[in-house]
């Protein structure tokens, strides 16, 4: 394979982790384990870690599984799939619990208005406390009313 097909699989295995996070969060973590995603819908909830933190590890399987066999006997297509995931998981990591959730004091101040969009429509999925009723389950994909600039004062 060529170099530009590796990156190629990257790219797409990159972006097939947002349908794939959309799906697992309104039919997974919001349908049969809620009981792992509801304390993050809890108002307030101050904890280092939270059973929601689960699904990190969850996620983190499928990466794992396709590094190794990406690997053996040799290097393969799987590894950069794999790559693709494990990409996607660190841009998880640094929008949603370092951007939206504040757990790191990163990011605090951005002007930006893709992150500000981000913060809100997360925002507006966090205003349920049950699992059900959600909207905005996308991460990166999100509706675009929430990207509007404010008019200046």
């Amino acid at each position: 394979m060529t170099i530009f097909l590796y990156i190629l699989i990257v790219i797409l295995s990159y972006a097939t982790m947002e349908g794939i996070t959309w799906c697992t969060h309104k039919y997974v973590m919001h349908g049969f384990l809620w009981n792992l995603h509801a304390d993050h819908h809890q108002p307030k909830y101050q904890h280092t870690f939270e059973r929601n933190d689960a699904f990190f590890v969850i996620g983190a399987i499928p990466s794992i599984t396709l590094f190794y066999f990406g690997t053996v006997p040799f290097l393969n297509y799987k590894f950069f799939i794999a790559l693709g995931i494990f990409l996607y998981g660190i841009t998880y990591f640094l929008v949603h619990d370092v951007l939206i959730h504040q757990r790191f004091p990163w990011f605090k101040n951005t002007k930006n208005s893709y992150l500000i969009g981000l913060r809100k429509a997360h925002k507006i999925h966090h205003k349920h406390l049950g699992k059900e009723d959600g909207e905005c389950f996308g991460m990166l994909n999100v509706p675009k009313k929430y990207f509007k600039r404010r008019p200046a004062k």
